[in-house]
């Protein structure tokens, strides 16, 4: 791991910006970005989830709340946010998620219309805010957070791959926008990772989302946050376009297949 007093030459980040702080992927980035005296900007759309988290890193960090999915409240809040903070130098887009295991004909509708908007419309509109502020510093980061799921499709993952599908694309695309700006584009694709993920997913049926992680060793936040800090830390000259990560255990399946009789 790249550290501040590694031979190897780093480039520390001084101001990074969150998303979707207080889930497991979110606060796991928040602990180890603090530890290297980073400013954080947090967001979250529960103010004592974020006051706690806050609490616990023992930093003072700027908090911002609103609900992803409101067109209205993220342009007002991201507006503030690139005038108050022009010097954010990485921008993990972090909230995210998966809501039902349905396939695609049985799927509810707000499902996969929340799921576009939270992983991929907000993610847009995100980006879109901070940018203009790091092409014109010539130096900054956006780091996405993406899955397997965007490269191995499976049975009733449906809009779940599509939108992460979207997110490696549009990670990729965004890095051929930014060349010459000195701006980098990382999209990092977990594999199975025992987070509240899973709860989350199964609107928090607890049976569910254990049975998920059962028997065996999967990923956990902190893996995912030192692959972060690893691609952050590297010197700028260095853009680590897309890394996929899985757990040891998890490897790929065999085609779907139907068989008669």
């Amino acid at each position: 791991m790249v550290a501040n007093n590694s031979p190897y030459p780093t480039h520390t980040p001084k101001c990074v910006m969150i998303t979707g702080a207080t889930g497991g992927f979110g606060q796991a980035f928040a602990r180890r970005f603090a530890a290297l005296g980073c400013t954080l900007i947090l967001h979250g759309r529960n103010e004592e989830k974020l006051n706690s988290l806050v609490r616990d890193l023992g930093i003072k960090a700027h908090t911002v709340i609103f609900d992803l999915c409101d067109k209205a409240q993220t342009n007002q809040a991201m507006d503030i946010i690139a005038h108050d903070f022009p010097q954010i130098d990485l921008l993990i887009n972090n909230a995210g998620g998966a809501l039902g295991l349905d396939k695609f004909q049985d799927a509810a509708e707000d499902d996969f219309e929340n799921m576009i908007e939270m992983n991929n419309t907000s993610l847009l509109r995100i980006t879109r805010k901070i940018l203009p502020n790091m092409v014109t510093n010539k130096s900054g980061h956006i780091m996405n957070i993406g899955s397997m799921a965007g490269n191995w499709p499976y049975p009733s993952g449906n809009v779940y791959c599509a939108v992460k599908a979207f997110v490696h694309q549009f990670s990729l695309a965004l890095r051929s926008d930014l060349v010459g700006t000195n701006v980098r584009v990382t999209n990092i694709e977990p594999g199975i990772a025992e987070t509240s993920f899973s709860m989350a997913r199964f609107k928090g049926d607890e049976d569910k989302a254990k049975a998920v992680y059962a028997g065996t060793t999967a990923l956990t936040a902190e893996d995912i946050a030192e692959t972060a800090i690893w691609a952050a830390c590297l010197p700028e000259h260095v853009n680590v376009n897309t890394i996929e990560v899985m757990p040891t255990q998890q490897s790929f399946s065999a085609l779907h297949i139907e068989r008669y009789g």
